[in-house]
Formats: structure tokens, C-alpha cells, sequence
């Protein structure tokens, strides 16, 4: 006999009822952007989202975790402090969620932390000093202590301790990281009623407030600090139906972030013969006033960096225009079109049939971005009515507060939840490892289990072992379905639901 494995779906989460969801929760639930650079959290209260500011007033938090001799710092006293200790200030975690160590692009980044990253049992660990001891913590564990943080804003505005949440996730995350981002999630102690894409929730906050009727497709480019995702969708009042979804999991604001850097410390080596690459104290300050250089580039057409004694005495004040910092990162701004091509293919739908276009994220606020996209769509302007930085939570805390048995909108025909994609093929593989392709890509989670079931009940597995192995690493969220294996002594029955988010294996003997 010979075998052959079932490769479930790779991002189906949904096709679920609102009833069935909202028996899950019955207490307040809070939506979280847990972002690379930042993160925001937003709850359903006084019939809106609000979303939450944090003790420093600001509406998102930095994802920056500091250790230091007199506790830990999480947040916009974390990322004040980085400058003074670099080497026990952790920022960028997200990026080493559920990678591997041997990753090339955890390689790539690994030179530009000024932290310890070490290969532990073949993934990426932190290593620092926690007063005064040596620590070693997973990026998990680090996210943890955001997702922690972002908890205790929610419960310090709502008077209230709360265990539940919906959690935003880069589209294209295998699930590999998505786990990451769970067990990250679990260990802060929430209780994860689902996982949405990034850009999924964006569209949920754009549809929410929408007055536009009718039905018409809307791409959502979202352009985070490290990754971007891009949706296109079918909305109509009220539902949103994901066509296509895809991204580019290192492409974010810290690149066009590690441009700059690069770019101020070869124009201070020209100019004084000093290399400031091995400085991460000058590093850290240098990063920091690039971040606010590209952000004052967005609104005025040049700015100056200025940093005093950043080494040997010696300031730093270069000028920086517009232009040049569009002509150094044109590159990086190019690529975002790539994802927006595949989500068009994939999708069969034609840009001219795009009928809006919402930009998220804070380096959507770059000029050139949105030219480039307007461009690209033959001058069809991009939506305004969101805040870029603030999208994503809203539309996180809009599912929330409908898992949670909350009702945003009853003056709706149906609550936004959106019905998203797969956007990996459903197929097999036979020996020799040829792929046979059993569905088109891009089909929607309800269509996969309808023709999975009807048309491949039973497959034939080389083992139980490999047979767990490809579950593990291409199962994501959907309606509760069964698919029958079998071995040569025993019927698998692999059953996943996307309430609990877990898998179970069960095994009926044949002999």
C-alpha cells in the first residue's frame, strides 16, 4: 500500500456562529496588537471601542522589555532605559517567535540586537541580567511580560480583572508561531477566545464604522514595525469575506529603521574615522533618533539628527531630506507591492476592481508608501478614517466583544465576523514527495471542510509519527472537522476544533 499524507488547511479559522463563539466568555474581553515595535489594546465599553492609554498617557505601548538592578521595566520606561543598559533591554522579540535559531533571517537580525541571542535545543533564547543575576528567557516569555503589561492597562482603565482576549497575528505566521504567540498569551495568564490576522482585523475596524453600502471589495495593506500583511475583501454590510491574504514576515518600520542607522553611521565614520558599530550605547541612541527622524519625515520634508557625544566626545548632527531617505529605502518600499500582487492573482480579482484601499500600521504614514500605492492602483486614493496605529486593536476588541456575548452592533444584519482563507493548497503527498494539488489555493474554511469530507474521507499514513508531524505544522484554526487515516493496524481520526485551538489524535484498532 502506498502512503500518502493529508495536508490540512493552513489559515482557516472561521465559519463559526456568533452564538456558539459567545458561549465562550461571558466577562469582558480585551483586543490586543501585540506588535514588534508596538503594542495596543482596546476593549468594547459605553457602546464603542476604546482604546486604552497606558500610564504614560499614550494610547500604545512600546514592545520593550528592560532588567535592571531594581526590577524589571516594561514598556515606555523599558525603552528609556535602553539607552543607559542595551545589553539587558529586549526589544524585537517578536521576530524570534518560533523561528529556529540556524534561521537566516534570526541570523540577520542577531547582528543588529545589542542583547544575547543563543541557540538553545535549536531555537533563539535571550540572555541578560535580572538584578544583578544571569536569565535566560525564551522570546515567548518576553512578549509574555508585553502581553502582561498590556493586561493590567486594560484592567488598571477597567476596574476589573480580565482573562480573556483576542490576539492579533501577521497573516502569513506559520503555525509554528502562532503557537508561539499562544503560549506567549497563555503564560500572562489569558485565556485566548481566537487569533486574527492583522489585517483581517484591521478590515473589521474599517467595515465597523463603514456608511458605505453595498458590496465592494477593499484591500488592507498593513505595515507594521516588523511585518507586513495584506487582505483583500468582500464586505457588505456588516460581513467581511477574506479572498485572499498574504505578506512578508520581515518587512517592517525597524527595517527602513536599520537603513538609516546604517546609513548615519558610515556618514560619521566618513566624517571622523570612527566606527560606531561596535558602540551599542551610541547603537541605541543612534536607532532611537532614527525612529524620529522618519517620523518627522512624514510630515516635514527634512529634519537633522542631532546626538551629543555619541562617542569620543564627538556630536552627531547630519541632516536627513525626504528625499534621501525615500532614495535609500526605495527598495524595501518596492517590496510591498509584491504581496499586493499575490493577493490580486490569488484572489482573481483586478486592481480596477479594488474599490477601496485602507493603509495600517505606523509607516503607512510614509508619503512615499502611499504614492506608491496609489500609484499602483492608477491614482485610486487610500482611505483616512482610521488611526493607522490604533486599527488593528479595534478591530481585535470588536471580536472580543462579540465572543465575549457583548453586541457592538445590533443594528446590524450580522456581527463582522470575517470569514478568512487558507493560503496554502490542500493536498497530498505521495513518495517521492510529489505534491497533488486536491483544491485551489485561497478556498474558504467552510468550502475546504465540505469538500474535504466528501471527497477524501480516508487517506493512508506511513506512520503516526509523520502523520503528527504534518498536523503540527500546518494546522491552524477552523470549524471542527474530522478526517479519517488510516495505518495498516489502526484508523487515525484527526479532530480540530477552532473554539479550543488544539488537536487531538484518536485511534480505533483494526485488528
Amino acid at each position: 500500500m502506498s502512503s500518502c499524507v493529508l495536508l490540512l488547511p493552513q489559515d482557516s479559522h472561521l465559519g463559526l456562529t456568533v452564538r456558539r463563539l459567545q458561549q465562550m466568555s461571558s466577562s469582558k474581553a480585551i483586543g490586543i496588537d501585540l506588535g514588534t515595535v508596538y503594542s495596543c489594546v482596546g476593549v468594547w465599553k459605553d457602546n464603542r471601542v476604546k482604546i486604552i492609554a497606558n500610564e504614560d498617557e499614550n494610547r500604545t505601548t512600546p514592545s520593550v522589555v528592560s532588567f535592571s538592578s531594581n526590577g524589571r521595566l516594561i514598556g515606555e520606561a523599558a525603552k528609556r532605559h535602553a539607552i543607559m543598559n542595551p545589553a539587558n533591554t529586549v526589544f524585537n522579540a517578536k521576530r524570534l517567535m518560533g523561528r529556529r535559531f540556524d534561521d537566516s533571517e534570526v541570523q540577520a537580525d542577531l547582528k543588529l540586537l545589542p542583547f544575547t541571542v543563543f541557540n538553545k535545543g535549536g531555537v533563539p533564547y535571550i540572555r541578560i541580567n535580572d538584578r544583578g543575576k544571569p536569565r535566560e528567557f525564551s522570546p515567548q516569555e518576553i512578549s509574555a511580560m508585553i502581553l502582561t503589561k498590556m493586561k493590567r492597562t486594560a484592567e488598571n482603565y477597567l476596574g476589573t480583572t480580565i482573562n480573556d482576549a483576542v490576539i492579533t497575528v501577521p497573516a502569513t505566521f506559520s503555525d509554528t508561531r502562532r503557537r508561539a504567540i499562544k503560549d506567549a498569551g497563555t503564560i500572562a495568564g489569558l485565556n485566548f477566545l481566537r487569533l486574527i490576522d492583522e489585517s483581517t482585523a484591521a478590515a473589521v475596524a474599517y467595515e465597523f464604522d463603514s456608511r458605505v453600502a453595498g458590496e465592494r471589495n477593499v484591500l488592507v495593506l498593513n505595515i507594521g514595525g516588523g511585518t507586513v500583511d495584506v487582505s483583500l475583501l468582500t464586505l457588505e454590510e456588516g460581513t467581511c469575506d477574506v479572498r485572499a491574504v498574504a505578506g512578508n514576515e520581515h518587512l517592517g518600520g525597524e527595517d527602513f529603521n536599520d537603513i538609516l542607522v546604517a546609513y548615519f553611521v558610515a556618514e560619521f565614520r566618513r566624517k571622523h574615522d570612527i566606527n560606531l558599530s561596535s558602540n551599542a550605547r551610541a547603537l541605541v541612541r543612534l536607532r532611537m533618533a532614527c525612529e524620529r527622524a522618519k517620523r518627522t519625515l512624514s510630515t516635514y520634508t527634512e529634519t537633522t539628527v542631532e546626538i551629543d557625544s555619541i562617542a569620543e566626545g564627538l556630536d552627531l548632527s547630519l541632516s536627513l531630506t525626504r528625499t534621501r531617505f525615500e532614495e535609500l529605502c526605495d527598495h524595501l518600499f518596492r517590496r510591498l507591492l509584491e504581496p499586493v500582487e499575490r493577493v490580486l492573482r490569488d484572489s482573481k480579482i483586478d486592481k480596477n476592481n479594488v474599490n477601496e484601499i485602507v493603509l495600517v500600521g505606523g509607516s503607512s504614514r510614509i508619503p512615499r508608501i502611499n504614492k506608491l500605492i496609489s500609484d499602483f492602483f492608477n491614482g485610486k486614493r487610500t482611505a483616512a478614517n482610521m488611526d493607522p496605529d490604533e486599527a488593528i486593536a479595534y478591530g481585535a476588541a470588536v471580536n472580543a466583544a462579540i465572543l465575549s456575548g457583548d453586541n457592538p452592533r445590533p443594528r446590524r444584519r450580522q456581527d463582522p465576523l470575517p470569514l478568512d482563507v487558507t493560503p496554502h493548497s490542500l493536498g497530498i503527498e505521495t513518495p517521492g514527495g510529489v505534491m497533488t494539488a486536491l483544491e485551489d489555493e485561497a478556498l474558504t474554511a467552510s468550502q475546504q471542510q465540505k469538500d474535504a469530507s466528501a471527497s477524501i474521507p480516508r487517506f493512508s499514513v506511513a506512520n503516526r509519527r509523520r502523520l503528527q508531524e504534518v498536523i503540527d505544522e500546518n494546522l491552524k484554526w477552523f470549524e471542527a472537522m474530522r478526517v479519517e487515516f488510516t495505518t495498516r493496524h489502526a484508523k487515525l481520526i484527526a479532530i480540530a476544533d477552532s473554539v479550543t485551538q488544539e488537536l487531538r489524535l484518536e485511534e480505533d484498532d483494526l485488528d
